[in-house]
C-alpha cells in the first residue's frame, strides 16, 4: 500500500501535499517566531527548505509517509507543515509528526483541525489501527497539545535522539488506537465547533 497524494479540507484549514510551490510561504511561516531556534523541536532553517522538501519527497517515494502544507483557508496562506511518517502500513500504523506552525498561528484551532483531518483520514480511509505522536520530553507545549487531542501517553523513550546541538533527547510516546477514534472524533468536533 502506498500513500495517495490527497488534499484534506476542513472549515479553517486545508492540508495539501507539500511541494516546491509552498516553499516561499512555508519559509515565511518559519521566520514567524524563528522556529529553527526552538531547541525542543526540529524545524528547518529557511535556507535549508530545498533539502526539507527533497527529504519529504524521498520519504513519500519510499512509502514512509506524506508531508502536507497547512493552509489557513481564510487567507489561503501556508502557515506550517505536518506529515504522516514512519509508516508501517502492513501493521496498520503510522506516526503524525514533524508539525510546526508560525508563531502567529500557534494556540489557535489550526493545529487541532489539522490533526483532526489527519486522524480521520488515517482511521476512516486508510483503516489504520494505531496512530503515534512523539515529542521531546522538554517540549511541554507540544506534550499538552497532544494530550488535548485525546491521545494517551504510553511512556518515555530514553536517549531516543541526538538533537542538532548535540543534546541527547528523551522523547514521549503517545498514541490513539482505532477503538478510541469515534469518541475522540466527537470530542474534537465539539472543540472545533
Amino acid at each position: 500500500m502506498k500513500f495517495e497524494k490527497v488534499v484534506l479540507e476542513g472549515n479553517i484549514v486545508r492540508l495539501e501535499p507539500l511541494s516546491e510551490s509552498h516553499s516561499e510561504e512555508l519559509c515565511s511561516a518559519i521566520y514567524d517566531g524563528e522556529l529553527w531556534n526552538l531547541y525542543v523541536t526540529l524545524v528547518p532553517h529557511p535556507k535549508n527548505i530545498d533539502s526539507f522538501l527533497s527529504q519529504a519527497n524521498s520519504n513519500y517515494e519510499a512509502g514512509d509517509g506524506l508531508a502536507f502544507a497547512i493552509i489557513e483557508k481564510s487567507t489561503n496562506r501556508v502557515v506550517g507543515s505536518t506529515r504522516y511518517m514512519k509508516a508501517n502500513l502492513a501493521n496498520k500504523r503510522l506516526e503524525i509528526g514533524f508539525t510546526f506552525l508560525g508563531k502567529t498561528w500557534q494556540k489557535t484551532k489550526i493545529n487541532t483541525e489539522a490533526k483532526y483531518l489527519l486522524l480521520a483520514h488515517a482511521f476512516e480511509t486508510l483503516a489504520l489501527n494505531r496512530v503515534e505522536l512523539i515529542t521531546d520530553y522538554l517540549n511541554s507545549t507540544s506534550r499538552n497539545a497532544i494530550l488535548r487531542l485525546g491521545a494517551k501517553e504510553e511512556g518515555i523513550l530514553r536517549s531516543h535522539m541526538v538533537m542538532p546541538n548535540g543534546r541527547i533527547r528523551d522523547s514521549v510516546l503517545y498514541s490513539i488506537v482505532r477503538h478510541e477514534w469515534s469518541g475522540i472524533k466527537q470530542y474534537l468536533e465539539a472543540k472545533l465547533a
